[in-house]
């Protein structure tokens, strides 16, 4: 699955959610998905926090099979800026 796949699949869940914020999925070459507010997108900006993560885990975060927690502390991923705004993401991932 691509970030494209990715971003139409929690774009239901973003778009009802009430974030007000944003936060970048940096996947490196594969892609990145945008947060803002409650918008969804594939396109690079600027955002409060930047997670940077394989596309792979990206994936499986999604799916709920891998626990943000335990990927942040096994270096899976890697969080620049805003910590609070990345741990607020719960309500849409997994």
């Amino acid at each position: 699955m691509g970030t494209e796949a990715i971003a139409e699949q929690i774009r239901p869940k973003v778009e009802s959610s009430g974030f007000d914020r944003s936060v970048k999925f940096d996947t490196g070459g594969d892609g990145v998905i945008v947060i803002d507010g409650e918008t969804v997108s594939t396109t690079d900006q600027p955002t409060d926090c930047t997670i940077k993560l394989s596309l792979d885990d990206l994936e499986s975060l999604i799916a709920g099979d891998l626990s943000p927690t335990t990927a942040f502390m096994t270096g899976k991923i890697k969080v620049e800026g805003d910590m609070s705004v990345a741990m607020s993401l719960s309500q849409f991932i997994g």
